[in-house]
């Protein structure tokens, strides 16, 4: 019988999902860091958190009730997607508490095929699919495939559309079409601009770096700062 993913993506309509994820060489890439950054965020209203690899899953999941959109980036050798590219990732972290299973949904070449995919994960795992694309005709082939949500997530960071920038409100203007929702992410910068992506037809949208980021928040000021000093003269 069908599992009925309803309630779950209802309590996602209309708001923050906040991103909680840090680089690999960040002091901020523990389990118990970034499970205190989902909590400070669910406190302050989030509805849902975006998680990324077991362990960050499984810590989070014992702080926060709220929605966890779970991944798993992995780099495969001869594939160029990397977010939950396969089933048993997928299932590695729904183990881990996800309640939301995110995947690389683009037309790249893949070790398993998106309708397979989330067959499994659907079948197997009973949880809904989050089709994280780059282009219009990806969604659509996504939905066929049987996603329950879609996001603009990988716009501007694949080949095909690395001459745009985030965010992808083209795209997200172009997922009117669908039938499933669409959730804004990627680029989003200032609460005026989530307003923006909701005005647009965003089901809710989701804020990483804008509000998690440190590490490359502090980089780029000091980059511009640096830059700064060098055009101006000695006080």
């Amino acid at each position: 019988m069908p599992v009925d993913f309803t309630s779950v993506i209802e309590s996602l309509r209309h708001g923050l999902i906040v991103s909680c994820q840090a680089p690999v060489d960040s002091p901020l890439h523990q389990p118990i860091v970034i499970a205190a950054i989902a909590q400070a965020a669910i406190n302050q209203g989030a509805v849902a958190v975006r998680i990324d690899t077991p362990a960050h899953i499984s810590a989070v999941r014992q702080q926060v009730k709220a929605p966890i959109i779970g991944l798993w980036k992995q780099q495969l050798p001869g594939y160029e997607v990397y977010i939950t590219p396969q089933f048993d990732h997928a299932m590695a972290i729904a183990d881990a508490g996800a309640d939301i299973i995110a995947i690389d949904a683009t037309l790249r070449n893949r070790p398993e095929k998106v309708a397979s995919l989330i067959a499994q994960i659907h079948n197997q795992l009973g949880k809904p699919v989050m089709a994280d694309v780059d282009t219009i005709a990806a969604a659509v082939a996504a939905q066929a495939a049987g996603a329950d949500i879609v996001g603009t997530t990988l716009y501007g960071y694949t080949a095909q559309t690395q001459h745009f920038s985030p965010p992808g409100f083209e795209l997200l203007s172009q997922m009117k079409q669908l039938n499933i929702p669409a959730i804004c992410e990627g680029g989003i910068s200032s609460p005026q601009m989530a307003c923006q992506a909701l005005n647009l037809g965003a089901y809710a949208v989701v804020v990483g770096t804008a509000i998690t980021g440190i590490d490359l928040q502090v980089k780029a000021y000091n980059l511009e700062l640096k830059t700064q000093n060098r055009r101006s003269p000695d006080f």
